[in-house]
């Protein structure tokens, strides 16, 4: 089941309506995920610092974290607290450092980190877990979201959507994997490590590998043709745009629109139809096994 959206804007004047146009497109689609919902939003970056999405447990003491962080970096550290979720600032060189620290505390888990993603996901229905974020209150480039009804694994936070894809990538999926487990062992024997049984996760870290071992973003997605059955579409964030592919035989719903002002991907047409402009855009399904990509300088 699952919903996927994505919007991708080519025209910055709409930057600042990128929350608000998402938070539709997600509410949208609860019927097809009341589960668990996640998004990525792409907004801006300052030079020389890294975004770090940090989820934690409720009480957690984050001036504390702040203040144990900066005598490790011995920088200032900036924080931005929505929820259960914090975006630390941190010395783009002291990534390793500050994840070693955190790694050490068991009420914290960094989500993902990059120049400019921030991803927020919790258990809840779409319209309770968008209103916690405050997403229409967000501005950015791009994002992608996703609404979840597990089949394959429990329903935790860990395993809601998005799964980073490494520093400013990350991947949503609707559909079900049927190799996940014996992917998943392979990725392991390369030195990728896993949290959950979600075969979504697996999706990512195969990504991941392939990014790794010297893949364009374009050529991991078509490689997934080839290692990954199963029914599937992926919509992937990147720090410049975002990709969407759909597996050859392509049973899963998928619908795509775009205007000189912006691209959009929906699960279903409905997830659209607020979008301004949508009455004259160029609508279509995504071609089964095709790559699409967008991207602004």
């Amino acid at each position: 089941m699952c919903g996927i959206v994505g919007l991708f804007l080519k025209d910055p004047r709409l930057e600042v309506e990128l929350g608000a146009m998402m938070s539709r497109m997600v509410v949208t689609m609860s019927e097809r995920g009341p589960d668990s919902t996640g998004f990525a939003i792409y907004g801006s970056d300052k030079p020389g610092l890294l975004k770090v999405t940090l989820r934690t447990l409720p009480k957690f003491d984050v001036s504390s974290l702040l203040s144990e962080l900066e005598v490790l970096t011995k920088m200032p550290i900036e924080a931005v607290s929505r929820d259960t979720h914090t975006v630390l600032m941190i010395p783009a060189g002291s990534e390793a450092v500050v994840r070693a620290h955190i790694d050490k505390i068991p009420s914290a888990t960094i989500v993902g980190s990059g120049r400019r993603m921030e991803i927020y996901k919790e258990v809840g229905r779409p319209e309770e877990v968008v209103h916690r974020f405050k997403l229409g209150t967000m501005r950015g480039t791009h994002g992608v979201a996703h609404t979840r009804m597990a089949t394959e694994s429990a329903v935790t936070t860990d395993g809601a959507h998005p799964f980073t894809t490494g520093p400013d990538q990350c991947l949503v999926h609707n559909g079900s994997l049927s190799n996940h487990n014996a992917m998943r062992r392979e990725l392991i024997s390369h030195g990728l490590a896993f949290e959950t049984e979600n075969d979504s996760e697996v999706a990512a870290g195969f990504m991941t590998w392939k990014i790794r071992g010297g893949d364009t973003l374009k050529q991991a997605m078509e490689a997934s043709l080839v290692a990954l059955d199963g029914f599937y579409t992926f919509v992937i964030g990147t720090e410049t745009g975002f990709g969407v592919i759909r597996d050859p035989i392509a049973c899963k719903p998928a619908v795509m629109a775009e205007t000189e002002q912006w691209v959009a991907f929906g699960t279903e047409y409905r997830a659209l139809v607020d979008l301004p402009g949508i009455d004259n855009a160029h609508v279509w399904e995504p071609v089964p096994a095709k790559a699409y990509f967008w991207e602004r300088n």
